[in-house]
Parts: C-alpha cells; sequence; structure tokens
C-alpha cells in the first residue's frame, strides 16, 4: 500500500480513482486515527476517501490525544453515526463541545475537562437525547461563574437526558468546598443503574440513601457533586461508588436498608482526623453488609494519604462479612490495619467465585495467608497486595498454583525476593505484573526473561539493586518477554544508564509507554536510540515517554524530540530536567509543530493520570 500512496502522489491520484471506493474505503476502515490523518495530505482522492471514513465512525477512542477544537471538528464535522466517543478534554473548552456533542452519541466519558463550564451540561441535555452512559471529571467549578449554575444545568441534563443508564461525576473539590453548595432540584432517570459521585461528605450521602428507597417520600441533599433533590426511584440502582471524607455504620446501615438490588458497591474515605466511634466504620457496618447475599463486587478503601485506618474492624467483621458475602467476584480492602491473615483467608476460601482481589496497607497481612490456595477456588485472575510489608516471595511461588492469574501486583512489598520470580515467570497468561520497591535482582530479572508470561506491562521502579546486566539479560532471555512489552517503568533505579535503556529500544518491538524517570546515568544517547527514525521500521512508536529529573540529558536531546524523531509520541514528562533550561518557551513552540503532543513539566506520573487537574498541560 505505500507504493500506491506514492505513485498516486505523483500521478494526480489517478490511481486512487480507479480503485472502486467500496475497497477504498473497506481499507481505511481497518486504519487507527492517525494513519488516517497521516494520509489525507497525499493527494485529493486519498483526502475525499479520509473524509468520508471519518463520516462513518462509530466508535472514537481520543483519550491519549488531547486534540484541539479544530482538529476535532475535522474529524467529526460530518459523522452523524458516532456512538461512542472517549476523549481527553485538555485542550478543549465550550466552544467544542457543539462539535462532539451529537444527536447519534449513546456513550460519552469527558476526561480531564481543564477549560470547561457548566455549559457542557446544557449542550449534552439538548444535544444528545439517547445518551445512555455519560462520564465527566472535571476542575472545580469554573471561577467565572457560580456553583449554583454549575449544579443546575447538571439537573437539567439529568431531567432530560432519559435513557441515562450509567453517570459519573468527578469533580475535582475538597469537601470544605462541597460543604458550602447551596442545594438545588434534580431528578434522576429512572433507567440509571450505576452512579459515580465524588466528592460527597457522609451526612449528604445518608440524607441520600435515606430517602431513596422504594416507597421513600421526601427528597435528597447532594450538594456535594451539586446533585442535592432525587425522586426515590433508586430501588433499580445496582452499583454505586462514593468517595466521601468518611465511611461510617450509619452510612453502611442506610445502604443495606434502602439499595436491595445492589451488587457492586464502592465506597472510598479520606477523614481528615482520627474519626470518633460514632463516625467510623466497625465490624457492624460489616455485619450488616454481610446480609447482601447478591453483592458480586465490594471496595472499601481509607485513601493512603489519610493520617488515620479502620482500626475498629478485625477478624470478626471480615469473617461475618466473607460468610454472608459467598457471591464475590471482585474485593478491595484499603487501610484495614486490625485484620490480619485469619480475616483474609476467609475471604480466598468462603468466596468461591473471587476472581479480583486488591488489598492495601495491610499490616498484619503474612504469607500465611496465602499457603493453602491449592485447596481453595482456583478462580483468581487479578491480585493485587500492595505496600504489605509482610509479604515474601514466599507468596508469589504460592499464587502459581492460579494458572489462570493475568494481573499480579506486589508494590509496595519490600521483602518481594528473586525466590518468587521463577514461579511467576511461568504463569503462561499473566500480562501485568509490578514489582515496585521489590528487592529483586540481576538473577530474578534473568529468570523473569526467560519464562514464558507473555507480560504486557511491567513495573521495575525502586527495585534498587537491578543494574543494566539485569535488564539486558531479561530482554535477551528465551522467553517472550521482548515481544510482548508495551508498557516498562524503570523509574527511581540508580544502576541503570543507556546501556539498559538502548537495549529496550532494540529489543522491545512494541513498546509503547516507558519510565525511565529518577534514572540518573541515562544521557542524550537514550533519546536518541528511543526516538531514531530507524527504529521505528517494523516496530511501534512510542506513545508515553517520562524523563522526569534524569539529570544526565544535556540540552542536545531537545533537537531529538523533533521531526523525524518519536513520530508517534503523545505525551512527554521533562520536569527538573536540562531540557528546561532555556526556559518552557521551546516546549511550547514544540506543541504548536505537534498538536497532538501533551507535555507536562510539573513531575506528573506517567500520562498526568493523577495530576491533570493541578496544572496546565503545554
Amino acid at each position: 500500500m505505500g507504493k500506491m500512496i506514492v505513485r498516486s502522489a505523483a500521478g494526480g491520484g489517478k490511481l486512487m480513482e480507479t480503485l472502486p471506493q467500496g475497497l477504498v474505503l473497506e481499507i481505511m476502515g481497518r486504519l487507527d486515527l492517525e494513519s488516517l490523518c497521516s494520509l489525507a495530505p497525499v493527494c485529493k482522492a486519498l483526502r475525499c476517501s479520509v473524509s468520508q471514513s471519518f463520516s462513518s465512525i462509530s466508535t472514537l477512542d481520543l483519550s491519549d490525544l488531547s486534540p484541539t477544537t479544530w482538529v476535532l471538528n475535522r474529524i467529526l464535522s460530518n459523522n452523524k453515526v458516532l456512538k461512542t466517543l472517549i476523549l481527553d478534554c485538555r485542550r478543549l473548552d465550550d466552544y467544542s463541545v457543539e462539535v462532539f456533542a451529537k444527536e447519534s452519541i449513546q456513550e460519552l466519558v469527558l476526561l480531564r475537562c481543564f477549560m470547561f463550564s457548566s455549559f457542557v451540561f446544557t449542550a449534552i441535555a439538548e444535544k444528545c437525547p439517547k445518551i445512555r452512559m455519560f462520564t465527566v471529571e472535571m476542575r472545580q467549578a469554573n471561577e467565572h461563574e457560580s456553583a449554583g449554575s454549575c449544579h443546575k444545568a447538571i439537573g437539567q441534563m439529568l431531567d432530560r437526558c432519559l435513557y441515562l443508564e450509567s453517570v459519573s461525576i468527578k469533580f475535582h473539590a475538597d469537601y470544605s468546598h462541597s460543604g458550602n453548595i447551596s442545594s438545588i432540584q434534580l431528578t434522576l432517570p429512572k433507567n440509571v443503574k450505576a452512579l459515580l459521585l465524588q466528592p460527597i461528605s457522609d451526612w449528604q450521602a445518608k440524607v441520600l440513601i435515606q430517602n431513596i428507597g422504594v416507597d421513600g417520600g421526601s427528597h435528597s441533599s447532594l450538594a456535594g457533586v451539586g446533585i442535592s433533590s432525587f425522586e426515590p426511584m433508586f430501588h433499580w440502582l445496582q452499583s454505586l461508588s462514593l468517595v466521601l471524607n468518611n465511611i461510617t455504620d450509619e452510612l453502611i446501615f442506610n445502604i443495606t436498608n434502602n439499595l436491595h438490588q445492589l451488587v457492586e458497591l464502592c465506597l472510598e474515605d479520606n477523614p481528615p482526623e482520627e474519626p470518633s466511634l460514632m463516625n467510623d466504620l466497625t465490624n457492624g457496618g460489616l455485619q450488616s453488609l454481610g446480609t447482601f447475599r447478591n453483592l458480586i463486587g465490594l471496595s472499601l478503601s481509607r485513601n493512603r494519604s489519610s493520617l488515620t485506618t479502620f482500626k475498629r474492624v478485625n477478624d470478626i467483621g471480615i469473617l461475618v462479612l466473607a460468610e454472608g458475602c459467598k457471591r464475590l467476584e471482585s474485593v478491595r480492602l484499603g487501610g484495614f490495619s486490625k485484620v490480619t491473615d485469619a480475616g483474609y483467608v476467609s475471604i480466598l476460601h468462603s468466596c468461591k467465585n473471587l476472581k479480583r482481589l486488591q488489598i492495601v496497607n495491610a499490616f498484619f497481612l503474612s504469607d500465611l495467608a496465602f499457603h493453602d490456595l491449592a485447596d481453595a477456588p482456583n478462580s483468581l485472575v487479578e491480585v493485587r497486595l500492595i505496600s504489605c510489608n509482610l509479604i515474601t516471595g514466599e507468596t508469589a511461588e504460592s499464587l502459581s498454583v492460579c494458572r489462570n492469574l493475568q494481573v499480579l501486583d506486589f508494590s509496595g512489598c519490600k521483602s518481594i525476593a528473586d525466590i518468587g520470580l521463577n514461579s511467576i515467570s511461568r504463569l503462561s497468561k499473566l500480562t501485568t505484573l509490578d514489582l515496585c520497591g521489590a528487592d529483586i535482582t540481576d538473577s530474578g530479572l534473568s529468570a523473569l526473561g526467560g519464562g514464558s508470561s507473555p507480560i504486557v506491562s511491567l513495573c521495575l521502579r525502586g527495585c534498587k539493586r537491578i543494574t543494566d546486566r539485569g535488564i539486558v539479560m531479561m530482554l535477551h532471555g528465551d522467553g517472550v518477554l521482548g515481544n510482548t512489552l508495551l508498557t516498562l517503568d524503570l523509574g527511581y533505579l540508580p544502576g541503570v544508564s543507556d546501556t539498559a535503556v538502548v537495549a529496550v529500544a532494540k529489543v522491545c518491538r512494541q513498546i509503547i509507554n516507558l519510565c525511565i524517570r529518577n534514572c540518573f546515568a541515562v544521557t542524550d544517547t537514550s533519546i536518541s536510540a528511543l526516538g531514531s527514525p530507524e527504529r521505528s521500521e517494523g516496530k511501534r512508536s512510542l506513545r508515553k515517554l517520562d524523563l522526569y529529573n534524569c539529570c544526565g540529558l544535556s540540552a542536545v536531546s531537545f533537537r531529538l524530540l523533533r521531526g523525524p524523531f518519536f513520530c508517534g509520541l503523545r505525551w512527554l514528562g521533562v520536569g527538573s530536567t536540562k531540557l528546561l533550561a532555556d526556559g518552557k518557551y521551546r516546549f511550547i513552540e514544540l506543541g504548536i509543530e505537534r498538536p497532538g503532543l501533551s507535555i507536562c513539566i510539573s513531575g506528573c506520573e506517567i500520562g498526568c493520570k493523577d495530576g491533570w487537574q493541578c496544572h496546565e498541560c503545554i
């Protein structure tokens, strides 16, 4: 096809005009957005075909692109069949809403909304009558408009979008701000089965839930996200996710007494101070949750930044919960500092269909909890044990009996050592492995590289005993790792230099996301190897590259960030590097040259997933 394009450019598109239009559109329907955009300038015939192809797209994911309003308009202007749209909205403002708010839209996800006002809700109410799923994450209400006007617009959207089945509204605001918001009247569509709200205070959540039973008669208040009064139709609700300031027994009692159809419950809190007995979660709350026989997904967590934990819950509460909710398929527990192995074992052995288990900050969870996994249900596909300091490589060996395991996360488990990597490397379905902070060495990486695990995402961040030698042995092993890796995190590794990064550039043909932040020995040689046009031949181009605090880089590397280097780059982190020695203006120019590239100079993690609301990207 490459030869055909060259000839058509030289011949004025005559060759393209001889091809059946149906065949051309069939071929273009198999291409991604980036490939289509690269074809458009070749000749007039291709430009027309690309435009026609754009008009027939029904599903579009732009979560990694950060388009401008002009680019978005070029893609969507003639499209009347778009049903699913995912947008990174960092470069979009209210003018862009007219472009993507289409009558045909059924699923709309708006991420990282910096510059939107309440107009986005008003436009969706007017232009998207068929919408069924709506997700939005925004910064605190626009400073140029009142919170009340924003909440009124949300109310109008919910009133008019009668087919909504899933609503997720996230405002990145603190609870003190949200508590002062005035209430307004809203009606939630009766078809809503899934609801996520962030933030909301515990008392607002309790008032809401108390009035959503089948025969509840009064309205409820949800001032925290500008949602303050609903008609009592929540008995249809099957999934509820709330991010609050405090999880309490009273809140749990209200949920179990009113939301009888609930099958998934996710609660996260971050109390500003140590809760009192009356304002905390205890064994009594978990006992009440145990009456939810149909619950298949449960997440109860205290934010890791909180200064406190769930100190009033112990093994008894977990045992009662596990005995009552035997149909659980997904469990996430974070911040339960008094629960020991006995409590966690009860979940593993009582929940026969358990597929996903995540435990965070469990002070007393040890290898003993996983010793008898051979006798437990072998249904686990995802296990995340995060910052559990008593977990060692023995747990990794125990989990090797779970042959269906796809995700294994030991981040923050500092006692994980080489002994477990031999077993892990034999998991034939494992695609995600996180060993952040583990005590592994080059020998362990050699074993991992010789295994059969088709790992797609690998995190070795902070494994300080790893050197270039280990990375090279892992990638040149007899296994499949070099051909399967898409995402690799080598951050905070003092023993990693250009040798390792060059090996990654040469061997990992599929890699698209690379983090080498705080690797002080990395120099311009690594940037040249990663971005060279020669590397792109037969390999994927890097999409995201994190260079934060790579102090070995010089200003020379800036030239390597311009074309034809890094042709597919979508996100670049350059905070605290010498690349900024001459100020950020050069990067502003680079952003203009490459409109699809987001540049972060603030030190965010790759993709600005958790820090986007705190700064503007270039």
